[in-house]
């Protein structure tokens, strides 16, 4: 017998689910135009080797692949940043930077699934690009905010967190790490939350870091202070770039959103710069969003490098969080008009009734389940309609309909002819 339920790791989107998503996208959708951003899209499959050429990166290992029939390689998106990076890159010419982007794709990765973790998922994506300076930043966290915000959270529930992985590197190059090994150090590092610190400090010294470099590495990541961070460090960019943006970000009245941690690397190798995480305040579930500057992603694919900075926000982990928390919006079902024949020849009727009023731009919908009075009232009830049509024969042959309001269990004639401007 078929399997009925959903492959592991994916879901199956009910009505009542489907209105829950749609709630999100919308919310995504409102934020992102109302700060400027324009929507795009990609296919969900691409080549394969957009995704393999980043080494080093354990998302590459989570890859569900395939070889189509003309012999290609090919992928289901994981994510988004590299198909964003290869339509830059096919219109680069053209496009008039910077350029502010958004979209809302399904991704998937077989990856083990944990609490918050799937293996799809939606994912509004973000993106900057173009643009050298942190005021890039500022506009994608206080975007990230406002959507967070409209969801009806608030600087109770959550937090920004936020480093920069120059201060990173600058630690790395302190200590004597070897640059070649920065991007494969960060990947492990971003695991510094998940893993016993025991298991953490072998897996760098299995990436040949020194025990005595890896007491060093952890005696920084112990700090929790920029300003004690400069006075430790040779090389302090990133350390001004993040001040500079905090800065940016409390003017425009964020400051109590934002929390420095430098703990937080984000797995991907590709970032450059500035990288952060939204979590609650007590980090108490996986992260709600993550994000950061990636000025050298498109330079892999062979373009020039061009700056970016943008987010993934996944719709799995928030949508538990705002259920947790006793957030998630009231969403019923809703229709203008349900439409009740009692005989087969009123259906003809009650499609014409329908046609006229859905003309008008009312919602409307028919029962033709020819049930017991009672029952079909139930289910117009259920149904979440404001008003039933229902079609008795005595009025019809006067050409009325009885309109009953669902709130106020009132119910009226009304002529067919005095419906339709009534619904205009």
């Amino acid at each position: 017998m078929i399997d009925l339920q959903p492959v592991k790791g994916t879901r199956d989107f009910f009505p009542d689910e489907m209105r829950l998503r749609n709630w999100l996208f919308e919310v995504w959708r409102n934020v992102s135009e109302q700060a400027g951003f324009e929507e795009y899209d990609t296919c969900v499959l691409e080549h394969e080797e957009l995704y393999v050429r980043k080494t080093g990166d354990e998302i590459s290992k989570q890859l569900y692949s395939f070889e189509d029939k003309g012999g290609r390689r090919l992928s289901l998106r994981p994510e988004m940043t590299p198909s964003l990076a290869r339509l830059v890159l096919q219109q680069e010419k053209s496009l008039s930077f910077p350029i502010k982007w958004f979209s809302m794709p399904q991704c998937f990765r077989y990856e083990r699934m944990t609490k918050g973790r799937r293996r799809e998922h939606f994912q509004w994506n973000a993106d900057i690009i173009g643009q050298h300076e942190v005021v890039a930043e500022a506009e994608i966290l206080m975007l990230l905010i406002s959507a967070c915000e409209s969801m009806g959270l608030s600087t109770n529930d959550f937090r920004v967190f936020i480093n920069d992985r120059r201060i990173l590197n600058a630690i790395l190059s302190q200590i004597n790490v070897p640059q070649v090994l920065h991007s494969e150090v960060m990947v492990i590092m971003d695991k510094r939350d998940k893993i016993p610190p025991e298991a953490l400090s072998k897996m760098l010294e299995e990436m040949r870091m020194t025990t005595k470099q890896v007491g060093q590495l952890n005696e920084y990541l112990s700090k929790s202070d920029l300003e004690e961070l400069r006075e430790n460090l040779k090389n302090t960019e990133g350390i001004e770039e993040l001040q500079h943006l905090m800065k940016l970000m409390e003017t425009a009245g964020y400051k109590n959103y934002l929390q420095f941690d430098i703990s937080i690397v984000r797995g991907l190798s590709y970032y450059t710069g500035a990288v952060f995480e939204v979590n609650s305040p007590e980090k108490q579930h996986r992260a709600i969003c993550g994000g950061g500057r990636y000025d050298s992603l498109l330079s892999t694919y062979g373009g020039e490098t061009v700056p970016a900075v943008g987010f993934g926000f996944g719709d799995v982990v928030v949508l538990d969080v705002l259920k947790e928390l006793k957030r998630f919006p009231e969403l019923p079902r809703k229709l203008d008009y349900t439409i009740i024949p009692f005989a087969n020849e009123q259906i003809g009727t009650a499609l014409k009734i329908a046609a006229e009023l859905r003309l008008q731009g009312s919602t409307v919908d028919c029962n033709f389940s020819m049930k017991k009075m009672k029952k079909m009232m139930q289910q117009a009830h259920e149904s979440g309609a404001a008003k039933a049509i229902l079609l008795f024969p005595d009025e019809l042959s006067d050409d009325k309909v009885v309109i009953r309001d669902m709130q106020l269990h009132e119910q009226k004639p009304v002529r067919i002819t005095d419906l339709f401007s009534s619904a205009e």
